[in-house]
């Protein structure tokens, strides 16, 4: 290896370790600020859901600093031009408000109001849990707003994934459901 190879050689090195070093905070500012995130809006002091620009906050972090913007929010676009100020709970703790935390802490320690086993943690491709509401009929949570769940969560009572699945079968074929008396075990 010549002199010269081996300063090029040397050069590409330090020029993708300063690459790797820099991209690091913005692969980290991605993956904190992506995500439905659900917040107060400073105006209205109601639950709102919003998106993160979160490239732009990669990109941010990787130049410099991250600059946080909204890509998305509940109130547009009849509010679109307002002054973003719900940024700042996103910046104290971007985990806090993002809905599937919000959603697996209140499902957190709660039982089926069917079966009344535990409900678990939450896993992203587990199947989920539902909702009884006052009508007593199972939802899944997903299937309401994000800027709802707040409301939704102090008036529904949890289901777990079985009882959902036979309740909705119950509820969606009824002639084909058969109700037995329960009979306690007999013993010889």
């Amino acid at each position: 290896m010549t002199v010269t190879q081996f300063i090029t050689f040397v050069v590409v090195a330090l020029a993708a370790g300063l690459f790797v070093f820099r991209a690091i905070p913005g692969i980290r500012a991605y993956f904190s600020y992506r995500g439905k995130r659900l917040i107060t809006c400073p105006e209205t002091h109601e639950p709102e859901a919003v998106d993160v620009a979160a490239g732009e906050a990669a990109v941010g972090a990787f130049l410099a600093e991250p600059t946080l913007r909204l890509k998305e929010c509940s109130r547009w676009p009849e509010r679109q031009d307002c002054g973003q100020e719900c940024l700042s709970q996103i910046e104290v703790g971007p985990a806090n408000c993002l809905v599937w935390n919000i959603v697996a802490q209140w499902y957190e320690g709660k039982s089926c109001a069917f079966c009344h086993k535990p409900i678990g943690e939450l896993h992203h491709l587990d199947h989920a849990p539902a909702l009884l509401g006052p009508d007593f009929k199972t939802t899944e949570w997903r299937e309401f707003r994000p800027e709802q769940l707040p409301d939704v969560f102090s008036r529904y009572q949890p289901v777990c994934w079985n009882c959902h699945v036979a309740e909705t079968f119950r509820r969606l074929h009824p002639e084909l459901v058969v109700d037995r008396a329960f009979e306690p075990k007999r013993t010889m």
